[in-house]
């Protein structure tokens, strides 16, 4: 999800639908129609001109999106930065291959320039993420607004689901935040674009579960076009990420560059990158679902954007909660 590249002469052929589901939380649709009438419009023409230039926005927002409002709700603490004695959510592990701040960033200065301390960070992710969905093929999804800002934002409060976890121990993680198996499930098709780093995956290929051997699991020919791309770790060599090499999120999809099922039918065949991935072939209601979703993409389509709306719920700050920071990667000062 971090990272894709999308041809902009495919959006030419893409009809973008709208996809309403009733609200269920105090956020309300066009919240700003008063107060900053042309924020949305800000919002997408930005979005849109930064895909123009680099086509792997969306993969990175909908990831940046998704550590957000995992962690205490939807309020855009991840964006902060660290500061003084504090260490910040996106200096976790997981969160440091993060990208698209600079994009909320440049989207914030804009909405400043317009319509100062009205539009919240939270509301400019929750937005642009929304816009970059459809950009890479999925629904125009209509997208409650009138989140505030958390002014809380710690290093150690960070527990994304991680590549290697079962489905049993991510559906805990999503049950604690709201969601269910269902939502999981779908959501885990964002993982139809973008590119991984090997590091993320690279003991299936050569030491799954300490065995010294590839998992079982993973289709082997695949096994053996990863292993080309992803050289095994020497001993006691240390990570680093910047110079982890990457592959594409479904290798062995030819749609590598639209939000599609084409994911699920990887999972059926045996050539999910991740575990967490593969893991939904093993049980019977997420392989019935991801079936599904192969024989009705248009189903897909759907309820991904229906599982981001009930994403963008969670854990909301609104009304004299929290606040509407001036720069998105500093809480506001007091006094």
């Amino acid at each position: 999800m971090a990272t894709i590249f999308f041809s902009s002469a495919l959006i030419l052929t893409i009809t973008l639908s709208l996809l309403t589901i009733p609200v269920t939380s105090s956020l309300q649709l066009r919240f700003y129609q008063k107060s900053c009438p042309q924020a949305e419009s800000i919002i997408k023409r930005i979005v849109k001109n930064n895909f123009g230039k680099d086509p792997s926005i969306p993969g990175g927002l909908i990831r940046l999106y998704f550590h957000d409002c995992f962690i205490r709700g939807c309020d855009g603490s991840v964006l902060i930065d660290s500061e003084g004695g504090n260490a910040a959510e996106k200096e976790a592990p997981p969160n440091l291959s993060l990208r698209g701040f600079e994009i909320i960033d440049e989207i914030k200065l804009e909405l400043e320039k317009h319509c100062q301390g009205v539009v919240s960070c939270a509301d400019i992710l929750a937005l642009a993420t929304r816009d970059s969905v459809a950009l890479s093929g999925g629904l125009a999804y209509k997208l409650p607004t009138g989140r505030r800002d958390g002014t809380i934002s710690r290093m150690a409060d960070v527990h994304v689901p991680g590549p290697s976890f079962s489905i049993d121990r991510a559906l805990t993680a999503f049950k604690n935040i709201g969601l269910d198996l269902d939502d999981l499930t779908t959501l885990l098709g964002a993982h139809s674009i973008g590119l991984c780093h090997c590091g993320f995956f690279i003991d299936r290929l050569y030491n799954f579960e300490g065995r010294g051997l590839a998992d079982r699991d993973l289709d082997p020919e695949l096994v053996v076009h990863l292993k080309q791309k992803c050289p095994r770790q020497q001993p006691n060599q240390v990570f680093n990420l910047s110079q982890d090499p990457t592959v594409f999120m479904n290798p062995s999809s030819n749609t590598n560059f639209k939000l599609d099922s084409a994911f699920y039918s990887s999972v059926i065949d045996g050539k999910a990158l991740l575990q967490l991935d593969q893991g939904l072939a093993f049980t019977d209601l997420t392989s019935k679902l991801a079936a599904k979703y192969v024989s009705e993409p248009q189903l897909f389509r759907k309820k991904f954007a229906k599982a981001m709306i009930k994403l963008g719920n969670i854990g909301v700050l609104t009304a004299g909660q929290g606040e509407v920071r001036l720069n998105c990667r500093i809480v506001n000062k007091r006094g």
